[in-house]
Parts: structure tokens; sequence; C-alpha cells
């Protein structure tokens, strides 16, 4: 699979939409509410982002999206 330049900001916002759901998933959430909310901010945010409009392969892009922002946030927490 190609290194895609994402930028910064996008990565971001998947590395927070990833800590937000696993948040969520845990056992009896705290503020459950505004951890649903953040995650439907987030959501729109990733989904209607610039970049995806100069991206010829979008469902295979998000996925490596996914997994580098996976691989990013698991670099932060180490």
């Amino acid at each position: 699979m190609d290194v895609t330049d994402f930028p910064d900001d996008l990565v971001q916002t998947q590395v927070a939409w990833n800590a937000t759901y696993q948040a969520l998933a845990a056992p009896r959430p705290r503020d459950n509410t505004a951890l649903r909310r953040r995650l439907l901010l987030l959501s729109a945010q990733l989904w209607w982002h610039p970049y995806w409009e100069a991206v010829p392969s979008v469902p295979a892009t998000r996925s490596e999206l996914r997994h580098l922002a996976r691989a990013h946030g698991a670099v932060r927490a180490a």
C-alpha cells in the first residue's frame, strides 16, 4: 500500500475519533452524551475534510488513514 501524505489535521482528527470511540466503548463511560456528540462531530469533520476531494480511491485511502491513525495513537500512548 502506498504511503499517502495526509494533512496533519486530518490525522489528528482520526486519532481523536479513535480515542473518543475507545472511551465510548469502555464499560460505563462517563458523560456518555458528550462522547456521542464528540464522535458525531469528529465523524462529520473526517467525512467532509477537503482532502477527500482530490483523492481518487477514497475507500482504500480512508482505510489507510485509519491504520495510520491507530499506529500514530499507539506511538503516543507508549
